[in-house]
């Protein structure tokens, strides 16, 4: 099957090449442009494309040039990929990208991809929501040059003593420590897992009053989640194959 000459924003995944929906898969390797997140898709995933496609690394690009270049190859007729790290709908600041291209009337299209907080979850072997513990799932980040809206701060998030998957900090452990322990106990438990999914995966574990030196001790300064929660030491028990339990597909014993 081929697809219509359009643009689309692919999510590529936390890393590993394999991590690619199919979908997303079959659009790299019929895509005529792709236009990638140079600092952070591993070039592995870019091993799918096509050998003879033309691959624009976007880092060094205003939002301008990136418009020009996919416009200029769409109307050329072509298969566009715009490709976006984990799932462009988180932190992929895709949405300029959109209104442009609506402005423009060009069409676009949105793949989702495996967001490397899923990624995270699964490196450390836990569930975000725990039958009996935590039932949210807190994503977010610490302000930087980007701002975060007063009430959405770690300090107001923390009281949730919810299930926290924290992006584009680790660079700023302690602060991130300070501002969690407003909400948290000292001893709640904390993960950092750089580079999901890729083979220099790596996980760190401890208590959140022990963070900012875990992170300092093992040299991480990027491309890595803190996670936050009981969820990391909880052992909930479900009860949807519990005999006794009933349900739709099920008479209970």
């Amino acid at each position: 099957m081929r697809f219509n000459p359009m643009i689309y924003f692919v999510g590529a995944g936390p890393g590993d090449p394999e991590l690619l929906t199919v979908k997303g898969q079959r659009l790299l390797q019929q895509a005529d442009l792709i236009v990638y997140t140079g600092s952070l898709v591993p070039l592995q995933v870019m091993d799918c494309c096509r050998a003879d496609a033309v691959k624009i690394n976007s880092a060094p690009l205003t939002l301008q040039e990136i418009i020009a270049v996919m416009v200029e190859h769409h109307h050329q007729g072509r298969l566009v990929v715009r490709l976006h790290t984990g799932d462009p709908s988180l932190y992929g600041a895709i949405g300029e990208q959109m209104k442009e291209l609506d402005r423009l009337g060009v069409p676009y299209e949105i793949v989702p991809g495996v967001s490397s907080f899923l990624a995270a979850a699964a490196a450390v072997k836990k569930e975000y929501t725990v039958p009996g513990g935590s039932q949210t799932v807190i994503i977010t980040r610490l302000a930087g040059r980007t701002p975060v809206p007063p009430e959405q701060s770690l300090a107001s998030l923390a009281r949730h003593k919810g299930s926290m998957a924290i992006f584009l900090s680790v660079g700023m452990a302690r602060q991130v420590q300070q501002e969690l322990l407003q909400g948290y106990p000292p001893a709640t438990p904390v993960a950092v897992v750089e580079r999901a999914s890729q083979p220099g995966e790596r996980v760190i574990q401890g208590q959140l009053s022990d963070l900012a030196r875990l992170v300092q001790e093992a040299g991480i300064s990027r491309t890595a989640l803190i996670l936050v929660g009981d969820f990391l030491t909880c052992q909930g028990q479900s009860q949807l194959y519990n005999g006794e339990f009933k349900h739709g597909y099920r008479p209970g014993e």
